[in-house]
C-alpha cells in the first residue's frame, strides 16, 4: 500500500514531456490511498505539462479525484497488465489508444440503443462500483450538465440497478445531460435473478429519468475497449440507431 501511495505521489516530480503514464492493473486498495494523494502536487505537475495518465477499474477512484480536486484530465482505457500485457494487444484497442492520445479531438460511433439525442457537455465517468463508493467524499467530481459513461464486470444485474439508483438518488444522474453505458460484462442473469437482465434495468432508469440513457459502447473491462479522456468536452449524437461522440479539449501527445 506504501509502495503504491509512493509510485503515485512521485509522478508529481517526474521529469519530461510526453509522458504516459499506464496503471498496471485495478483490483482493490485505491479508496485507501485517497486521503493520503499529494493532489495539490500532481495538480501543480500537470498544470505544467500533463502526464497522459490511463487506467480503468479500480483506478478509477484517482482519476475521479484527480477531476474532482483539480479538474486534471486522464484518460479511462487500457491497462499494463491485462491489456498491453496479453499475449496480443487487440487492435481496436490499440486503435482506439492511440487515437485518443494522438489526436485532439476524435469521433466515435457505433449502433447505441436508446432515444435519439444531441448534447453537449463534459465527458466523465468510469467504473460504476467506484464511482458510488465515491459519493459523499471530495472526490466525486461535482459535474454538472455533463456526459457520464459508466461500465463494470460481474455484477448482477440487480446489482447494477442498486448502484444507478444510489446515483440517481443522489442527484448525480438528474444532473447530467446524458448517461452511456459501456460494457458489463458478466452480468448475464442466473437462477438468483429470475431473468431479470440488464436491458430491464436499463429500460427501468428510462422511465425514472428525462435525459437520455444510451448502451452499447466498447468501453470497459474488455480486451477490445475504447479510450475516454475524462473531464474533456464532448458532444454525443444519437439518430436512426447510429452513435457518435466527439470528444476534445484533452491533453495529447506533442511529438
Amino acid at each position: 500500500e506504501q509502495e503504491r501511495l509512493a509510485d503515485i505521489n512521485q509522478l508529481a516530480q517526474l521529469p519530461g514531456r510526453n509522458r504516459i503514464v499506464l496503471a498496471v492493473r485495478g483490483g482493490y486498495g485505491a479508496s485507501r490511498l485517497l486521503p493520503h494523494i499529494d493532489w495539490q502536487g500532481l495538480i501543480a505537475r500537470q498544470q505544467r505539462d500533463p502526464l497522459l495518465i490511463c487506467g480503468h477499474s479500480d483506478f478509477t477512484a484517482i482519476q475521479s479525484g484527480l477531476l474532482a480536486t483539480g479538474n486534471v484530465i486522464t484518460f479511462s482505457g487500457p491497462m499494463l497488465a491485462g491489456n498491453f500485457g496479453a499475449e496480443t494487444l487487440d487492435p481496436f484497442t490499440e486503435h482506439h489508444f492511440w487515437q485518443a492520445l494522438r489526436q485532439a479531438e476524435f469521433t466515435l460511433e457505433w449502433p447505441g440503443e436508446g432515444p435519439n439525442c444531441q448534447v453537449e457537455g463534459t465527458l466523465w465517468g468510469g467504473n460504476l462500483a467506484m464511482l458510488t463508493s465515491l459519493i459523499g467524499t471530495p472526490w466525486l467530481p461535482s459535474i454538472r450538465d455533463g456526459i457520464l459513461v459508466v461500465e463494470d464486470i460481474n455484477e448482477h444485474p440487480f446489482r447494477v440497478e442498486r448502484m444507478l439508483l444510489q446515483l440517481l438518488h443522489s442527484g448525480v444522474l438528474a444532473a447530467q445531460k446524458a448517461v452511456i453505458f459501456g460494457s458489463f460484462t458478466g452480468s448475464a442473469p442466473n437462477d438468483y435473478d429470475a431473468g431479470y437482465d440488464l436491458p430491464q434495468v436499463f429500460d427501468y432508469l428510462r422511465q425514472q429519468l428525462s435525459l437520455p440513457l444510451i448502451s452499447g459502447l466498447e468501453f470497459g473491462h474488455e480486451q477490445r475497449t475504447v479510450t475516454l479522456p475524462l473531464g474533456a468536452r464532448a458532444r454525443l449524437v444519437n439518430q436512426a440507431a447510429t452513435t457518435t461522440l466527439t470528444i476534445s479539449g484533452h491533453p495529447v501527445l506533442t511529438e
